[in-house]
């Protein structure tokens, strides 16, 4: 994630030794120092003996203002307007002017849109956006009913019931048959275990995925039917 922060203000009685000293410098020349901050990125113009805080930022998924080194761009303006293809300097300028971001919204247009909004808002409606989304998602429990190849008749009818209980709740129904030793010999004949669990539950649940071995174990999913 990306964020930019910006500070009119500046941060007085730090002084470019101070900072040296300090064990925080990525980087500096005459005009500019880059802190480390935590996980941020603290940015400082030094200007006439004081530094100012410029920009803070993390790593994005989005380019945004001076990441972008298209020579041109096309630019969308803060309220939606086309504003046509220009200079990338000239977007800047504009965003900088308004306060705000030149966010690349479209990299892969010829020429690449920009567009002007404020970044840390729309940071914080997308991790909003996510969050709401992630609320509305029904997660669906996936419960395991373990059987050997030898299971009798009682043992198999209480095990479909606990199933049944599973699927009636929403829940996707892994059914595992484990064979041992000599079991081996019989997988194929097996499978009609399988087959009958599935049609004693047919009246609630589908064959989400077919009997399919793996190891020493036959496997089938059953999900509740629609």
């Amino acid at each position: 994630m990306l964020h930019y922060f910006r500070m009119k203000s500046r941060v007085s009685a730090l002084t470019l030794a101070q900072t040296r000293d300090s064990g925080l410098i990525q980087s500096m020349n005459d005009s500019c120092v880059c802190m480390k901050a935590d996980s941020l990125t603290v940015r400082f113009i030094y200007f006439e003996g004081i530094l100012n805080f410029w920009r803070c930022t993390t790593i994005s998924e989005l380019m945004i203002n001076e990441q972008i080194r298209d020579r041109e761009v096309r630019l969308i303006g803060e309220n939606g307007q086309q504003l046509g293809v220009m200079p990338v300097k000239e977007a800047l300028r504009m965003a900088q002017e308004a306060e705000l971001d030149l966010v690349k919204v479209a990299p892969g247009a010829k020429p690449p849109v920009c567009k002007i909004i404020d970044y840390g808002k729309y940071r914080y409606e997308q991790a909003r956006k996510e969050k709401d989304a992630k609320k509305k998602q029904k997660i669906i429990e996936i419960k395991e009913i373990r059987m050997s190849p030898n299971i009798d008749t009682n043992d198999l009818n209480t095990k479909v019931n606990a199933a049944r209980k599973f699927i009636e709740k929403g829940a996707r129904v892994k059914i595992t048959l484990r064979f041992r030793g000599r079991e081996m010999a019989h997988v194929q004949t097996s499978k009609v275990i399988l087959d009958q669990f599935a049609e004693m539950l047919s009246d609630v649940a589908v064959i989400d995925k077919p009997p399919k071995m793996e190891g020493r174990s036959m496997m089938m999913f059953l999900s509740e039917k629609r």
